[in-house]
């Protein structure tokens, strides 16, 4: 298992957040199955970590009950049903090594999900999201994921082209929404797998 990963899982622990770590992405997919029931619902937030996995796939076969814009031809709806589902799925843009989860966001619906409105929130994420610090994650969105999700929405921003952010000022910017969530909060289930894989960006 990567030092990182068993630094950062220490540290997480530390500030409140339940956390589990895997040797591989099947192992994690194991376990998200069973931990979750047949008979809850589930929303996904937007994350290549997740859409890598497949386990949207998976929940749908099985059963359940379960939104994602991405996938859903209604996208406003399933953003409103996903408001109201008991589990959230996501990944995160940085983790810090001392235990912090560092995200951007366009529309916010993503993050203000992270810690608010479920009964559980599972947030998926490989080792390649692991950061030294606060500085090196905001480094990190805004110069690996950002562009690359502005490549894939295929929007008019700088970073697009540059692979750079300019902290722009364009309609289409999907840095609008800063998030550090420092330690778990009050009333908050948030549970971390940590994965000694690279996965998403």
């Amino acid at each position: 298992m990567d030092e990182k990963i068993l630094l950062t899982e220490k540290n997480l622990k530390g500030n409140g957040f339940q956390v589990k770590t895997f040797e591989s992405s099947k192992e994690a997919k194991e376990a998200l199955m069973e931990s979750i029931s047949i008979n809850e619902s589930i929303a996904f937030g937007g994350s290549m970590t997740l859409l890598e996995l497949d386990i949207y796939e998976e929940f749908k076969s099985r059963g359940n009950e379960i939104y994602w814009h991405w996938k859903g031809e209604d996208k406003k709806k399933e953003l409103s049903e996903a408001y109201n589902s008991k589990i959230y799925l996501t990944s995160t843009n940085a983790l810090t090594l001392d235990g912090k989860l560092v995200n951007m966001d366009g529309t916010a619906n993503r993050v203000s999900s992270m810690f608010y409105g479920h009964e559980r929130v599972y947030i998926i994420a490989g080792r390649n999201k692991i950061c030294k610090d606060y500085d090196s994650a905001r480094e990190r969105i805004r110069n690996i994921a950002a562009p690359k999700n502005a490549q894939r929405l295929n929007i008019n921003t700088p970073c697009k082209f540059t692979g750079k952010c300019t902290d722009c000022d364009s309609a289409d910017r999907i840095c609008n929404v800063e998030v550090i969530i420092h330690k778990n909060p009050s009333g908050a289930n948030i549970n971390i797998y940590l994965i000694d894989e690279d996965l998403g960006y």
